[in-house]
């Protein structure tokens, strides 16, 4: 049987291999799938979520060994794989609650009659993940689908195939037979998955390929969930704490070396206060250390030579376009230096397309209204930023801006119980929270008389 390799992107080293799954078997692990499904979605909210819960503690167990795992696999420094993987187990319970209470019947009246809103299994989940964070997307993934009475047949990254058969492997302990399927390969299985009898994709990866995904869909109307990454601004107001401004920049620029969905990767800041918060962002960066991630370096290796070959080429065309360089702009092997461009013009790609790369891309704004305008310039609408000390301000600006989720001096993501949601191309349908958790099922009502 073929195998795929999985290899170190910080020494080129194979960390180990899975068989690849032939096309020709994915209509049959579809139907073992099928036929789990009325016994387990007969089971019930609860007790699936008891089950389920078991794997809790075999996830806290296991944290280090995964989290060595994916630093081998995809090179995130361990600091963070080690918080990606205890994540895992811990927050397991308080989700699983979540869903349960998401998925109760509501009732609604009117005097003459009685409606009972159900959440009820929609199948077979075909869920395909992506490598930048391997085993946490799974979860935000397979956990609502199992949770609902689901069965899934699952295709992790085929750059990280380890991290996703450990993930589906703690499951598997806890779950009867046939309840998840792992397949394995490129996008030749992706695709089979999508042409098969499953009843929903959830997805998250490219815009490109979630337009392929959507279209090929299109044909059986299978239900959707796609999360397809973004250009998410950020916006700096003269009233900023420029330091703060600086070090957040910094950080959600690069950690993970760039490869993270709502990576601040255009920022612009008012002229008045530009070049104060461009020679703090320029010295966060090049403080920052970068090497293999199991020696505790700020900044890992690239995942592959393709994508840091596609981070390179858009850097150099912004060169040479006209973009100057006050950080970084180097790399050796899969590593690419911690990069502050400024002078960056609305019409440069990578201004225009996801870089998925440690690139901070700076550009000054006359006004406020300018900074609007350029921010909301994108097809994209993920996440995206306002920094300012007058809160209330903006907050004001935050409401004019087309991203999913905003954050206000800090990061985008929201209190627990919050959506994970794009607009526009950013994504169709959503994660998390209550009305999150009801994608992954059939709402069907069901009327009696009073």
């Amino acid at each position: 049987m073929e195998r795929l390799k999985s290899c170190n992107p910080a020494t080129g080293a194979v960390v180990g291999q899975v068989p690849i799954t032939p096309v020709g078997d994915i209509p049959r692990m579809v139907a073992r799938a099928r036929a789990a499904q009325a016994p387990w979605g007969a089971l019930g909210t609860r007790a699936r979520a008891e089950l389920l819960a078991g794997a809790a503690e075999l996830f806290e167990a296991r944290a280090e060994r995964h989290a060595e795992l994916i630093t081998a696999e995809m090179g995130k420094p361990i600091k963070e794989a080690l918080a990606e993987a205890k994540s895992l187990g811990s927050g397991l319970a308080r989700e699983l609650e979540e869903i349960v209470e998401a998925l109760v019947p509501d009732q609604i009246e009117d005097g003459r009659a009685r409606s009972t809103i159900f959440h009820d299994p929609l199948g077979v989940i075909g869920a395909i993940t992506p490598w930048n964070f391997p085993m946490s997307m799974p979860s935000w993934m397979l956990i609502p689908s199992l949770a609902a009475g689901n069965t899934v047949v699952f295709k992790p990254s085929e750059e990280t195939p380890l991290c996703g058969q450990a993930y589906a492997d703690v499951l598997n302990e806890v779950l009867p037979e046939g309840v998840l399927i792992v397949v394995h390969g490129a996008d030749e299985q992706g695709k089979a998955i999508v042409r098969s009898d499953v009843d929903m994709i959830a997805f998250t990866g490219s815009r490109e390929v979630g337009k392929h995904i959507m279209r090929e869909a299109s044909s059986s109307l299978k239900r959707l969930v796609l999360e397809l990454g973004g250009k998410d601004p950020m916006i700096v107001l003269e009233d900023a704490d420029l330091e703060k401004a600086a070090k957040f920049a910094a950080n959600n620029s690069f950690r993970n070396a760039g490869q993270v969905c709502v990576s601040t990767e255009r920022i612009f800041v008012l002229d008045s206060v530009a070049e104060a918060f461009e020679t703090a962002l320029a010295g966060v960066a090049a403080a920052m250390s970068v090497g293999p991630g199991t020696e505790g370096s700020d900044i890992g290796p690239m995942v592959n030579a393709r994508q840091r070959d596609h981070v390179l080429a858009q850097v150099n065309a912004a060169v040479a376009a006209g973009a100057k360089v006050l950080a970084g702009a180097t790399h050796k092997d899969n590593y690419v230096a911690p990069t502050v461009l400024t002078g960056v013009a609305d019409d440069m790609d990578i201004a225009r397309e996801e870089t998925f790369g440690p690139i901070a891309c700076v550009t000054r704004v006359g006004s406020v209204d300018e900074a609007v305008e350029r921010a909301n310039d994108t097809v994209f609408g993920l996440g995206a930023v306002v920094f300012g000390k007058d809160e209330d301000q903006a907050a004001a600006v935050a409401r004019r801006l087309t991203a999913g989720m905003i954050g206000i001096n800090r990061p985008v993501g929201g209190v627990a119980g919050t959506p994970w949601v794009g607009a526009r191309q950013s994504g169709f349908g959503f994660h998390k929270s209550k009305d999150g958790h009801r994608q992954f099922t059939q709402t069907r009502v069901m009327t009696r008389a009073l």
